[in-house]
């Protein structure tokens, strides 16, 4: 069952920020976040940006982390609270890497509009996707069945960060492709998303929530996709590698090198459940350590030592 912890200590993560540009400019984690032994690499020195609450984004992070100090640079991460900023970062060349993107749909918007300073390194996982999700309980199959029962969720869905591409395709897509306009979209954070569907649960209550795959949550909880007979969420995508433009001429090692990683669905599950909800905050490292030791195979030129 989801872990009660785990929520208290993402949302203090991610609780303080106000304004894209604070966030951009206040929120870097440093040596003492990252784990680094402050010895550092000779190779140069990469920024990870990323936001905590977006747990792909979290594991790959420290993951790339592991692997690009081993290869010899030292890397710093800086955490953000919202796409758009971590999107402007990429491109004006503040972050270097975004390590968990969604740049075929999700994040299309931010691609049109600073993906001719954004550089593609790869995809890592090509089949992720936007969702609806219930309570399997709930008598409720398809979001088509959601019209006229407003009543059952006392008119609310309840999804994530304002910026998020989930929120804009749920808000401008999928509401009006299903008659939902007049529905309220309850946007917060995904901490928040989490209690509400949490506390929902426990007590046999009825609930929508926006989700994503893949997600640690939809193993967490006991939950179901809504049937999309409109396509209104979009297709399945792949997560991308993004940096800012002229990275692998920089960095060519470590562009060849995250270029190669491709994770299926067992071991990309297996990496976030162990960063996010089997290791406590701080102890990200000791998590991938024992996903390497497990995954070792996971795809070629993984760095065990």
């Amino acid at each position: 069952m989801f872990q009660r912890r785990t929520l208290a200590r993402r949302t203090a993560v991610i609780g303080g920020a106000l304004g894209l540009a604070v966030a951009l400019a206040a929120c870097s984690t440093g040596d003492a976040d990252t784990g680094d032994n402050g010895d550092g690499g000779d190779k140069g020195t990469i920024t990870l940006g990323f936001i905590p609450s977006w747990t792909d984004g979290l594991s790959t992070a420290y993951l790339l982390q592991d692997q690009l100090e081993k290869i010899g640079y030292t890397v710093e991460m800086e955490t953000l609270t919202e796409a758009a900023p971590l999107y402007t970062g990429l491109a004006n060349g503040d972050i270097d890497i975004y390590p968990s993107a969604w740049p075929e749909v999700t994040h299309a918007k931010y691609m049109d509009e600073y993906g001719d300073d954004i550089e593609d390194l790869g995809a890592y996982y090509d089949n992720a996707k936007l969702t609806i999700a219930v309570p399997s309980y709930t008598d409720v199959d398809s979001l088509a069945d959601l019209a006229g029962k407003g009543d059952m969720f006392d008119g609310k869905i309840y999804g994530i960060e304002p910026g998020a591409g989930l929120t804009g395709v749920t808000q401008d897509s999928m509401m009006p492709a299903y008659g939902l306009d007049d529905w309220e979209l309850v946007t917060s954070s995904t901490s928040a998303m989490l209690t509400e569907l949490g506390d929902a649960i426990d007590n046999k209550e009825d609930i929508v929530v926006t989700l994503w795959r893949p997600f640690w949550a939809n193993a967490a909880f006991d939950i179901k996709d809504l049937e999309d007979p409109q396509g209104a969420m979009g297709e399945p995508e792949a997560l991308h590698f993004l940096a800012t433009k002229g990275f692998s001429e920089k960095y060519p090692e470590a562009a060849d090198y995250i270029a190669g990683i491709k994770l299926d669905d067992t071991e990309y599950g297996a990496l976030e459940d162990l960063v996010v909800n089997q290791h406590e905050e701080g102890d990200e490292p000791a998590a991938i350590d024992e996903w390497i030791a497990s995954y070792s195979d996971a795809y070629d030129g993984i760095l065990t030592d």
